[in-house]
């Protein structure tokens, strides 16, 4: 039985390891609780920002939308976002295209 350990929280890194009951980032020296990284309730943009409900975003790239032949062009702003789970970690309105899920990966936050 192979068990995979959760990324570093703090550079994403996937070179973690146990030290006794903790969790620990060879790269950046992190340490955690595994039970705080079962939780799996923190999304994070492209460049590791805390995304919350209702804040605002800007995608980061050209998005195809699936089943159509229209793009969200960079720099796109989407207001409020919900975050839910699942592949597509974030629900929106896309101003031009309406509701759609977008990726976390994709998008970065705008400080207030």
């Amino acid at each position: 039985m192979t068990e995979t350990l959760p990324p570093c929280p703090e550079c994403r890194s996937a070179y973690t390891y146990e030290a006794d009951s903790l969790l620990a980032c060879p790269e950046c020296g992190h340490e955690w609780s595994p039970a705080a990284s079962d939780a799996g309730s923190e999304i994070r943009d492209s460049v590791g920002n805390l995304l919350a409900d209702g804040d605002t975003v800007t995608v980061i790239k050209d998005l195809k939308v699936k089943g159509s032949s229209s793009v969200i062009k960079v720099g796109t702003k989407v207001r409020g976002i919900r975050l839910v789970d699942g592949d597509h970690d974030i629900d929106c309105k896309v101003p031009g295209f309406g509701q759609i899920g977008l990726k976390s990966q994709f998008v970065k936050k705008v400080s207030d």
